[in-house]
């Protein structure tokens, strides 16, 4: 792609073609028969019609306008337009959120967990600049909500739509990391990493976290987990009544052991969020990630600016058909 006076040619070797209309006019010139008529009396000729020399000499030129004119509008110069790669700091991350019933437990009041994670990933998401996210939501199954992008309003639209019930029950941590470790690995940063939040014991899934989690590490992917949760008690739903969820204080069981034993054998760092504070500086810790270069590319839409010459060449080519017919000469 070739540009000039800020306008870019789609085709620019098709310009070359108008070096050669010097060369093609001198040649049509030369091979032109010449237009006398044999008189044996001028005196005869005198008194009759006089060609206007004065219109005749200007259907060479537009002849080369109209020539010239399809030449740059098959060229299909352009304007206003192009696509760039930008060079910038950025890692990938897929922030994987567990959804499972007992994330409506109430200790993080005045709010359950589910709505305080939703609302401190948001703001963690809120803070890329050239991060491609992916969300991966998990309970009893895991499902990936958003691809890695770095469509940030789709990233924090799919955050708000996450609620209990989307997927079947359960803590499935192994197929959670699985999932998002597939979306990780064939992306082209150098820098993955995964950012696990949930608050109970894997007790779903056919695969084991351990398992993901050396599969995830063989990919070069960090994982960080956070284990969401206060101390002793909460007020956990156990089931439905007639005026909505039902409440029981029981224990919060969360595998603290498991939770750092995959984050250290893959490179990250285990947390512990008892409150909505602390998930706060949880994610603020996380944000001092290492950046490694990721490749973004913008499009901006082409101005398209054939119709102009192909305008001229019209004008000339109808110009040059009404002097002929005007003064009966041939072309």
């Amino acid at each position: 792609m070739w540009s000039a006076f800020g306008v870019t040619f789609a085709h620019p070797a098709l310009l070359a073609l108008l070096l050669l209309l010097p060369l093609w006019s001198w040649w049509r010139r030369r091979a032109a028969p010449p237009r006398a008529i044999p008189f044996s009396r001028t005196d005869v000729l005198a008194r009759g019609p006089q060609p206007s020399v004065s219109w005749v000499r200007w259907f060479p030129w537009l002849r080369s306008l109209a020539l010239a004119g399809f030449i740059v509008a098959a060229a299909q110069p352009r304007s206003g337009a192009r696509a760039e790669r930008v060079a910038s700091e950025g890692i990938d991350i897929a922030l994987v959120v567990d959804i499972s019933s007992s994330m409506l437990a109430e200790d993080f009041q005045p709010q359950n967990r589910i709505e305080v994670a939703k609302e401190k990933v948001k703001r963690f998401v809120v803070g890329r600049k050239a991060d491609r996210v992916g969300l991966v939501a998990f309970s009893g199954e895991a499902l990936t909500q958003v691809p890695l992008t770095t469509d940030y309003p789709v990233v924090l639209s799919a955050i708000d739509n996450l609620q209990v019930g989307l997927l079947e029950d359960g803590t499935a941590i192994g197929t959670a990391i699985a999932t998002a470790a597939n979306r990780l690995r064939t992306a082209p940063g150098r820098s993955r990493v995964m950012v696990l939040l949930t608050d109970g014991e894997n007790n779903r899934g056919a695969i084991d976290p351990r398992t993901a989690a050396q599969a995830a590490a063989a990919f070069g992917i960090r994982i960080y987990t956070i284990g969401v949760g206060s101390e002793g008690m909460a007020a956990v739903p156990v089931g439905r009544g007639l005026f909505g969820l039902r409440y029981e204080n029981r224990p919060v069981k969360i595998d603290e052991p498991l939770l750092t034993e995959i984050a250290t054998n893959t490179g990250g760092r285990y947390f512990r969020a008892r409150d909505a504070q602390a998930l706060q500086r949880i994610y603020e810790q996380i944000d001092t990630l290492e950046r490694s270069l990721v490749e973004a590319r913008s499009y901006i839409r082409y101005t398209e600016r054939f119709r102009w010459p192909l305008l001229v060449a019209l004008l000339a080519l109808l110009g040059e058909l009404a002097l002929h017919a005007r003064r009966g000469v041939l072309p």
